[in-house]
């Protein structure tokens, strides 16, 4: 039986937050994918995914990276505002330390999606070379917070930040509401199922996206959605059709619906798109075997020597 090598890691930020990074392979492995995961998530999002390669991992051939984005899982924060260019720059802190030579395949779900095509605009010289394919998994590049067509809009929009921060304010409410309804509960599941799934998603599957979001800060949940609803990256995605991508999106997925994907794959040309029938936000979990060969098949391209223009 192969034995998994897997060691944790700590990467810190320019701004002091400190992220907790999971590495499974040997450091010389001839590739490695970099997984970023969605908002209320975990690292622990892509267990499904990072299982079925594990016989590349444990015979050498493969490096799977995964992390906490800040202020999830095991992450910190820095104190600081989160925009998701923030982001972007942590995910380039890891590929710094981490995986600082190539080649490099990146995985990102969600707020991970956007997090991962950030440093395509930011730093556009990594990809091509460490980054030699991207998988784009139900996520968006912009647009989740349209702008507002009417005066009442406008003024909704307006009030949202300081919502927001009475929510924070109020975060022993929130929590002790959440304790009312642990991800065990009907009611927990049934809203899971409603915002997450498809119709095939299994209890289980359910029961532990439930888990996944119940461990989550409430401090996470309001921070981070006006970071999401201000994004806009699609003008930076250039640098992207210089390399293999990916694009994937359930067919009843409500949060970042597939219009959203199917704008992807326009910016993108030679992006490969699927449009997964009968599942909803959380692909890596409904369909982790999809999700994995579709990153199987960027680094196998990745895998392959670069001739010097």
């Amino acid at each position: 039986m192969s034995t998994r090598l897997r060691r944790t890691a700590t990467v810190a930020t320019d701004d002091g937050a400190v992220l907790h990074v999971t590495v499974d392979g040997p450091d010389d492995a001839p590739v490695t994918p970099v997984l970023a995961h969605g908002w209320t998530l975990s690292q622990a999002a892509w267990d499904a995914v990072a299982e079925l390669p594990a016989a590349r991992v444990a015979d050498g051939r493969l490096r799977l990276v995964r992390y906490d984005q800040r202020g999830h899982g095991r992450s910190t924060w820095s104190g600081a505002a989160v925009p998701i260019d923030r982001l972007g720059a942590d995910l380039g802190a890891v590929l710094d330390a981490l995986a600082p030579s190539g080649p490099v395949g990146l995985g990102g779900h969600s707020m991970g999606g956007t997090t991962v095509m950030c440093p395509a605009a930011a730093r556009p010289e990594l990809v091509g070379d460490p980054v030699r394919g991207v998988a784009l998994v139900p996520t968006s590049a912009g647009g989740l917070q349209p702008a507002p067509r009417t005066r009442a809009g406008r003024l909704r929009q307006r009030l949202t930040p300081g919502a927001l921060a009475s929510a924070l304010a109020g975060g022993r409410v929130a929590e002790a509401l959440r304790r009312r309804l642990p991800p065990e509960h009907p009611r927990r599941a049934a809203v899971v199922r409603d915002q997450l799934h498809g119709p095939d998603a299994t209890d289980e599957t359910v029961r532990a996206g439930a888990e996944l979001v119940h461990a989550t800060t409430v401090r996470a949940f309001t921070a981070f959605l006006p970071a999401l609803g201000a994004h806009d990256v699609h003008g930076g995605l250039d640098p992207l059709t210089r390399v293999p991508v990916e694009v994937l999106v359930g067919d009843g997925d409500r949060l970042t619906p597939v219009r959203h994907s199917r704008r992807l794959a326009a910016l993108l040309p030679g992006a490969h798109l699927q449009v997964v029938p009968r599942t909803g936000h959380v692909l890596p979990d409904e369909r982790p075997a999809l999700v994995a060969t579709s990153v199987a098949r960027l680094l196998t391209e990745a895998a392959v020597p670069r001739v010097a223009a």
